[in-house]
C-alpha cells in the first residue's frame, strides 16, 4: 500500500511540473511576439528617420508590428486558458474532490 501512495505522489508532483513547465513555455511565447513585435516598430521608425519620403511602408511596419502584438495577447490568454482547464486532470482528483467534501 505504501508503494502505490508513494507513486501515485510521484504521478502527480510530474504532472504538477509539467503543467508548470507549459506555463513557462507559454510566457516564453507571449515575450517572443513581443520581441517579434519591437523589431517590426524598430523597423519602421528606422525607415522613417532614413528615408522621409516613404510613408506606406512605415505604416506597413507599424501595422505588422500592432498586429503580432494582438496575436501574441491573444495567443497568451487562450493557451493559458486551456492550461488551467487541464489542471483539473492532475493525480485522483476524484478522491481528492470526496475528501474535501
Amino acid at each position: 500500500m505504501d508503494i502505490n501512495s508513494k507513486i501515485n505522489k510521484d504521478l502527480i508532483l510530474r504532472e504538477k511540473l509539467a503543467l508548470q513547465r507549459t506555463d513557462l513555455a507559454n510566457q516564453t511565447t507571449l515575450l517572443a511576439f513581443l520581441r517579434t513585435s519591437m523589431y517590426f516598430l524598430m523597423a519602421g521608425l528606422t525607415l522613417q528617420n532614413i528615408f522621409k519620403s516613404h510613408l506606406w511602408i512605415e505604416v506597413i511596419f507599424y501595422i505588422i508590428s500592432g498586429s503580432m502584438l494582438l496575436a501574441g495577447v491573444i495567443n497568451f490568454f487562450l493557451h493559458k486558458k486551456m492550461i488551467r482547464k487541464s489542471e483539473i486532470h492532475i493525480g485522483d482528483f476524484k478522491t481528492e474532490y470526496l475528501e474535501k467534501k
